[in-house]
């Protein structure tokens, strides 16, 4: 009696089974083509390839670029509105849209419009930090809260006004 269960090894990919293995992907995640082509060597290494020539995947990339089914453009500003309502500031989000494989300038082009403020309000009032806090931190505690807002990507001047702070300011209720 066996007590594993073997397993057929999958079949290698070919042109149609890639293509529908990315249209699967794509119509499951909001995703980059940097994302997207990690996924598809991911997928090449650990399944394999049955086609005569090797696998294109930088023209299947491109033809769903073309198609808009992968819009880095889009992508990359949604990731941004989503980690700046979290608090995060400019400097976290150009690391994880560095992550995701979204070109210099167009990270470049998507920091620039996070309004640092506001997400360093959003970070301060998540953790309840600065005009938020119950009651005004020892030195240790808000030493631990600078370092945490400087590891959410806020600058050491924006994060050193936000701790200082003791009324929340009417704009950003």
């Amino acid at each position: 009696m066996r007590t594993e269960k073997s397993r057929k090894p999958p079949r290698p990919l070919d042109e149609e089974t890639l293509r529908a293995l990315v249209l699967r992907y794509v119509e499951r995640y909001a995703t980059s083509e940097g994302k997207l082509a990690a996924y598809l060597a991911r997928k090449l290494r650990e399944r394999g390839w049955a086609g005569e020539r090797p696998a294109d995947v930088e023209a299947i990339i491109q033809r769903f670029a073309e198609l808009h089914y992968v819009d880095d453009r889009t992508f990359g500003e949604a990731r941004a509105r989503g980690l700046e309502r979290r608090g995060y500031g400019a400097r976290r989000i150009g690391q994880d849209l560095r992550a995701a494989g979204l070109a210099e300038d167009l990270r470049a082009e998507i920091t620039d419009a996070v309004d640092t403020r506001g997400a360093a309000m959003a970070y301060a009032r998540r953790k309840r930090f600065g005009p938020f806090a119950r009651e005004a931190p020892d030195r240790a505690v808000r030493q631990k809260q600078f370092a945490a807002m400087l590891r959410a990507g806020h600058d050491a001047r924006t994060a050193a006004e936000i701790l200082d702070m003791r009324d929340v300011e009417l704009d950003y209720e």
